[in-house]
């Protein structure tokens, strides 16, 4: 069963999640850092971190398509979660209020 999803599976990004990682690198600075993670059969998400520090996502159908769309953009490197990307991160309070969920609004 596993061999005829992969087989179903686009290992091409498509144009818009290849058009939000453009963006995302011409608004937070080049060169940005790219790790991608499989989430399971939702595929796999390539996690953006920008020159900034800023942090993106983009939501990709197989780890092979999260590969491409690595290649296919101009000044975003393939990184993994090291210390140097992890320290290239900025989290500012508004996110991790948002990460922290429902019980952090009581």
């Amino acid at each position: 069963m596993a061999d005829t999803e992969t087989e179903q599976t686009p290992a091409e990004p498509t144009s818009r999640q290849l058009a939000v990682a453009r963006a995302f690198v011409a608004e937070h600075g080049k060169p940005a850092k790219a790790v991608v993670e499989r989430i399971g059969r939702a595929g796999a998400r390539v996690v953006l971190v920008g020159a900034d520090g800023a942090l993106g996502d983009v939501i990709v159908p197989s780890p092979q398509a999260g590969d491409a769309l690595v290649e296919a953009v101009d000044e975003l490197e393939p990184a993994v979660w090291d210390a140097e990307t992890v320290a290239a991160t900025v989290i500012g309070a508004r996110h991790r209020y948002r990460m922290a969920g429902p019980l952090a609004r009581r």
